[in-house]
């Protein structure tokens, strides 16, 4: 490493131009970072730091990068700012989350195209009226990713919260009957950053759990079932990222 690498080192993703590439996937759990990694060509570890684990390879011959971004938007955040730092433009989120409607069972893929604003992060990037919103080309591309392989797509806007075990009954209500489709703890935090420095960010979740679901799987069951879900995200973002290079 030259002495201008070094000091272009990013402090938590400890990567450098050239490590990533232009489109990079975002799982929050760094055990999901090493299982997309695995359906990867060529992959390699890249870097390994705190929550942040990064790896690089391609999909289909296109480059693509991951890196795990640990649990809510402060994280997220700093795994976004230091990835464009190095060259990244692409980003998509690879996550799991609450289903918000009856009638979105658990293991579904979900595909968030805007977020409600409770990260608790966002705001120090742009006022709370400004909308947290995917990038159109992004969303497309993942609902198309989706349909070519026949997965049953949920899309809608998603709430994303700063705290996992806080409950606010009367908001969950509210957004209910406005249809979200589900809740995590990144979403929004992403689209806002994305926004600021200038990059294109999307979302595909799989639920691993519905507090609106009238009958509720046992756990094996539930795990069983997200997994499957989670396989379908993974698989839709890397089409996703081959049909974006395509186009973009």
């Amino acid at each position: 490493m030259t002495d201008s690498q070094r000091v272009e080192v990013q402090k938590h993703i400890r990567c450098v131009p050239g490590d990533v590439a232009r489109s990079v996937l975002l799982p929050g759990d760094p055990a999901r970072a090493r299982r997309i990694a695995e359906q990867l060509e060529e992959a390699r570890l890249i870097a390994e730091n705190r929550e942040y684990v990064v790896f690089s390879g391609t999909t289909d011959g296109v480059p693509v990068s991951v890196c795990s971004t640990g649990i809510g938007g402060s994280s997220a955040a700093i795994a976004l700012e230091e990835l464009r730092n190095v060259g990244a433009e692409v980003f998509i989120r690879v996550g799991s989350a609450g289903g918000r409607r009856k009638d979105i069972p658990i293991g579904s893929l979900v595909v968030v195209t805007a977020a409600y604003r409770g990260d608790g992060v966002s705001d120090e990037y742009l006022p709370l009226g400004f909308p947290a919103v995917a990038d159109l080309d992004v969303n497309n591309a993942l609902i198309q990713a989706a349909k070519e392989f026949g997965y049953s797509a949920f899309t809608g806007i998603g709430t994303t919260r700063s705290a996992f075990y806080a409950r606010d009954p009367a908001l969950n209500e509210r957004l209910r009957q406005v249809g979200v489709v589900a809740a995590e703890m990144e979403a929004s935090t992403l689209f806002i950053v994305g926004t600021h420095r200038g990059a294109k960010v999307g979302c595909v979740v799989a639920t691993d759990s519905n507090i609106y679901l009238e009958e509720q799987p046992a756990l094996a069951e539930k795990e069983a079932l997200y997994m499957q879900g989670e396989e379908m995200t993974i698989r839709t973002a890397l089409r996703a990222v081959q049909l974006l290079e395509a186009t973009l």
